[in-house]
């Protein structure tokens, strides 16, 4: 056994395919090997900006030889007369035997030729010098390049190939590269430590490349810049500023990383925190740092109280050039604030509302008019809301202000140069002309959330405003006749239903979606006639696109399907899922509830039984109270005074509004079950279908009550167990 050493060596990687490969070649490297037979222990994929490498432990050397019995044709086809036809002659030759050697055996359909198949194993050598390439071409990435002359494709040009097996070298050329690129032992250290260097065996791979400055392990990398960051921040009394995104990022970056602190001029800070910030992340790959004691305050309209004049860095160079590297990242960083400095002031001295008339001139869609358009459905939504909602006066009118104001910056140069402000430059620049702070707060939070797990809106008037922005966005782009088509999702319409159950939950709002809908999509109609809206159509659209929406969220949220699908599948009863899906959620959450305590079995042995035999009769599903349609002068046996005791009980729990009925009714479903044992099986239990109309019909009755009192909590014909 020897241990396998891939390396695919290329011009600097993008971060995102460096770290996004791994999976991909390990994936393809175990099919393969399991494929083939071939034993192997433990495997690690590693990247550097300049490199994909793959380690096989213990690689067996050769693959066992395989025995196999192959079952042939029938006895009957496969020889006359005892002679072998071409049937059995056939099939021999596949097997690579002769045909002398096949065997007849009775089956449970009769006498079958069988051939005892010997397939031998192949050696390690020969199967990775044949797979390597293959696994090369398999790695899918974005933005793929061709080079020189060839039609190699990759994400960067390959530029020297490493495989070996132990100490011995595979064999391979890559077809189709120009440059051709052969493998060798010889590999490339870092750029500013050291040109090219020889691997002497393949368990040698990670020691020789860090003599050569290169630090391969991309986790041991990572656990460097972590810890590295970690403790230069609390050196300063700092929080770092470092999101997954921008650490997975700066990983594989680098493949020496060296930590540099740099400092930032004062009156910088006279800019908002998250001016600086982005900047920092987002354009410069640095890590602000922020005051541990700051309090946090959305509208700050400076930083002074909140980020440190300091910055973190990885740098990838020399640890003797840390001085010039360091003044080099200051230098470039000093420009793009002096550029945000003067986009800045260059908004302040622009007021927001001539900016928000500047938003006529701006096309927010093809045949959905300009932003300024977009902005006075907005408005329209979010006085529709407030009413629906029973918002007090003062929540409503601050609302309806952001509403008007809240697409101003994004036409400021601000926003123009950072799109990632939006909606932040906007709240800030108005709390600074005057505005309300709850106005202001309400601007920079409806864009909230922007995607799973981020922050919800916490003011109720940016909540307001961030439902009516992402109702406009449906209806206007559903209006047009476009869907989100299969994982596609260009105008993030999925991620905009999201974020109105996210908000609606989060509040506790109880919204009519049904209602709603069907009034915003007459207004609609009439707004956008170009497209010759039918309301009913499109309402019937967006309820059904909300729909899967709840019972998508209930599903991430960790839920089991057959809960999820029992309140909120399709056919389950949209028009309900709709009148308020904080309810929705609040059945599914009980259901699992009742599931983890043991409980939900009582509950649904109740309901399915009595639903098998009430599926006879024909009641209306909506009668929930037994009082008209069950006389209990035609009752025979205790047990069905039993039910009807049953029924009247839970009657007020399943057509009541109280807060927990819903619990309620699953307990009385459970004291329920030993009465509905007796119906059925006790000493005094009844034949249900009974010869007597009249009494078979009441009896039905009283399972279809039962049935549509336990509807209300959930579809128990859904419900596995």
């Amino acid at each position: 056994m020897s241990t396998f050493l891939l390396e695919i060596g290329t011009e600097e990687l993008p971060a995102d395919f460096a770290r996004l490969a791994l999976p991909q070649l390990e994936q393809l490297v175990r099919r393969d090997l399991d494929a083939a037979r071939l034993s192997y222990g433990q495997i690690q994929c590693t990247s550097t900006p300049r490199r994909l490498a793959l380690l096989v432990e213990s690689l067996a050397d050769s693959a066992p030889d395989l025995e196999e019995e192959r079952k042939g044709p029938p006895a009957s086809q496969a020889f006359s007369d005892g002679v072998p036809t071409q049937a059995a002659i056939g099939f021999a030759k596949r097997c690579g035997i002769d045909p002398a050697a096949l065997d007849v055996r009775e089956t449970g359909k009769g006498p079958f030729v069988f051939a005892q198949v010997v397939v031998r194993g192949r050696s390690a050598q020969d199967l990775l010098a044949e797979a390597i390439p293959q696994w090369i071409a398999a790695l899918q990435g974005r933005r793929f390049m061709r080079w020189g002359d060839g039609d190699t494709r990759f994400s960067r040009p390959v530029r020297w190939l490493v495989a070996m097996l132990g100490s011995e070298l595979i064999p391979v050329t890559l077809s189709g590269s120009d440059p051709l690129v052969q493998s060798s032992s010889r590999s490339r250290g870092h750029r500013l430590h050291a040109g090219e260097l020889s691997i002497a065996d393949a368990s040698s791979y990670a020691s020789t490349l860090a003599k050569a400055g290169v630090q391969v392990n991309r986790s041991e990398r990572a656990a460097f810049i972590r810890s590295s960051v970690d403790a230069a921040a609390a050196a300063l009394d700092a929080t770092p500023d470092l999101p997954d995104e921008l650490f997975e990022e700066l990983t594989d970056l680098v493949e020496s990383p060296l930590l540099i602190e740099g400092s930032v001029a004062d009156h910088y800070l006279a800019l908002p925190a998250e001016v600086l910030s982005t900047v920092m992340r987002a354009h410069q790959r640095y890590v602000p740092l922020y005051r541990k004691d700051a309090a946090a305050d959305p509208l700050a309209l400076d930083a002074r109280g909140s980020l440190l004049n300091r910055f973190l860095c990885i740098g990838n160079g020399l640890p003797e050039a840390s001085e010039t590297v360091r003044r080099g990242n200051e230098r470039v960083l000093k420009a793009r604030l002096a550029d945000a400095e003067f986009f800045v002031q260059a908004d302040r001295s622009v007021p927001s509302i001539d900016r928000r008339d500047q938003l006529a001139r701006v096309t927010f869609a093809e045949g959905l008019g300009s932003l300024l358009d977009r902005v006075e459905r907005l408005e329209w939504f979010t006085d529709v809301l407030a009413a629906q909602l029973e918002l007090s006066s003062e929540t409503a009118s601050h609302a309806r202000r952001a509403s008007h104001l809240c697409k101003h910056d994004l036409v400021s140069q601000m926003v123009g140069e950072f799109p990632e402000l939006q909606g932040v430059m906007g709240g800030k620049y108005l709390l600074a002309e005057g505005e309300p702070r709850a106005v202001a707060l309400a601007v920079l939070e409806h864009y909230q959330p922007k995607g799973a797990g981020d922050a919800l809106p916490a003011s109720d008037p940016g909540a307001v405003v961030a439902l009516a922005e992402r109702f406009e966005l449906l209806l206007s782009i559903y209006a047009k006749g476009e869907r989100p088509p299969g994982s596609s999702d260009p105008y993030a319409l999925r991620r905009a239903g999201n974020g109105i159950l996210q908000i609606l939950w989060d509040k506790g709002w109880a919204l009519d979606l049904n209602a709603l809908l069907s009034r915003a999509t007459s207004h609609w109609a009439e707004l956008l006639p170009q497209f010759q809206v039918n309301a009913t159509a499109l309402a019937l659209d967006l309820a059904e696109f909300l729909r899967q929406r709840v019972q998508s969220l209930l599903e991430e949220s960790g839920l089991d399907l057959d809960l999820v699908q029992a309140v909120a599948g399709e056919g389950v009863g949209l028009t309900r899922v709709l009148a308020d899906p904080a309810d929705a959620k609040q059945r599914a959450e009980l259901l699992q509830r009742l599931r983890q305590s043991g409980e939900l079995a009582s509950v649904q042995a109740v309901v399915t039984r009595a639903a098998r035999l009430a599926a006879k009769g024909d009641l209306d599903p909506a009668v929930r109270s037994a009082a008209a349609v069950v006389d209990s002068s035609l009752f025979e046996k205790p047990s069905e005074a039993g039910m009807l005791t049953v029924l009247n009980r839970l009657e007020p729990i399943a057509t009541g509004a109280a807060e927990n009925r819903y619990s309620a009714l699953a307990q009385g479903l459970i004291a329920g079950a030993s009465a509905l044992a007796e119906f059925f099986d006790g000493e005094q239990s009844v034949m249900v279908m009974a010869e007597d109309p009249a009494v078979r019909s009441n009896r039905l009755n009283l399972l279809g009550v039962l049935n549509n009192q336990a509807s209300v909590l959930a579809d128990f014909s859904r419900i596995s167990g």
